[in-house]
């Protein structure tokens, strides 16, 4: 292998894979040869399109750039890359649930010469969760992850959120690839714009119908589906961090989907397996209102026993102004005969 400028290897035969962070030295894994693409779909991120018809058949392959031209037409200037060596590229992201998307664009960018050295740079959990919110996957996971694409040669790992000009000199960097819209933060309308200007960005296409927020909302929407799933697959209620009563409605749902299931798959079938699948459903909510009917007691108890105390200086408190309220509305008359009743009842009682 012929060595290269700053560590670079040719990927004819093997290649080196590098991971690196800031201030730390270079970690170098050698790993074997990319398989060939002969046969198969070159724009599928892993060359594998070929395997599943049904998957990215409406995109058009990436071809590799046969030669060192820039796009043209931008509203920034792009500086003519170099030729005597490779080209060394830098995309930075998050990469949180690695997809197809991300795939695409790291290989776009390797694709854009002759001669690519590609790094990824890739944000610690600390920055993104401050600055962007929860990930899936820490960390660790990410860079793990991304150390699996073909198209990487070097991961930076704790990269920064916003690229600076010593970041950029440390890792000499000739190109930012990113798509060219700006991305805003909280120091800045476009964290790309000093890139932009000094002609050191390279726009690659994002590629649309896939993110990691649009995978994580298909999660949510079908969560429950996901929690029975988990639930068959022999996981806790624990684990899943539901309650009991979650359990039962899940398993409810499941017992109904069951049926349903039956029903369109013996649709001609006997009259007593559908009346024993009927009883099994009925016995399930005899057992789900029995479980209630059993906590009530102990849902009332607990009620007395934290709000009893207040409840009864409530009633109290009513119960003494309805009383002094009749006693208002009694007549003169009557309230004489009362008080002259009560002291004929208290001379009584000293006589005796």
């Amino acid at each position: 292998m012929t060595p290269q400028k700053n560590g670079e290897s040719s990927r004819s035969a093997s290649h080196e894979y590098v991971a690196s962070t800031p201030n730390s030295p270079k970690l170098t894994i050698t790993r074997s040869p990319s398989p060939s693409l002969v046969g198969m779909d070159p724009g599928s991120p892993m060359g594998l399109g070929d395997c599943d018809p049904n998957i990215l058949t409406s995109f058009k392959p990436i071809e590799t750039n046969p030669t060192y031209d820039v796009p043209a037409g931008k509203p920034y200037p792009i500086n003519p890359p170099p030729q005597d060596r490779p080209v060394r590229l830098y995309c930075d992201g998050i990469y949180d649930l690695v997809h197809y998307g991300h795939m695409r664009a790291l290989e776009q960018a390797k694709k854009s010469f002759p001669n690519v050295y590609l790094m990824v740079g890739m944000c610690n959990d600390e920055d993104t969760h401050t600055r962007k919110g929860k990930t899936v996957l820490t960390e660790n996971e990410r860079y793990e992850s991304m150390r699996h694409c073909r198209w990487v040669d070097e991961i930076i790992t704790d990269a920064p959120w916003i690229v600076t000009q010593e970041f950029l000199d440390k890792h000499e960097i000739d190109y930012v690839c990113h798509d060219d819209l700006p991305y805003a933060s909280a120091e800045s309308d476009d964290v790309y714009a000093f890139v932009k200007a000094q002609g050191r960005f390279l726009p690659t296409q994002r590629t649309d119908g896939v993110s990691t927020s649009d995978l994580i909302t298909r999660i949510v929407r079908d969560y429950d589906k996901y929690l029975r799933r988990n639930l068959e697959r022999g996981m806790s209620p624990k684990d899943l961090n539901i309650s009991f009563l979650k359990e039962q409605e899940l398993n409810l749902q499941k017992h109904v989907s069951d049926i349903r299931e039956q029903i369109k798959k013996n649709i001609m079938g006997t009259r007593e397996d559908l009346v024993g699948e009927l009883e099994d459903l009925k016995a399930e909510l005899r057992h789900t209102k029995l479980f209630w009917e059993d906590r009530r007691q102990d849902f009332v108890r607990g009620f007395s026993s934290m709000f009893g105390s207040q409840v009864n200086k409530i009633f109290g408190r009513k119960r003494r102004e309805i009383y002094n309220g009749k006693e208002e509305a009694v007549s003169p008359s009557k309230r004489v005969r009362q008080s002259n009743s009560k002291t004929s009842l208290t001379s009584n009682h000293e006589s005796e």
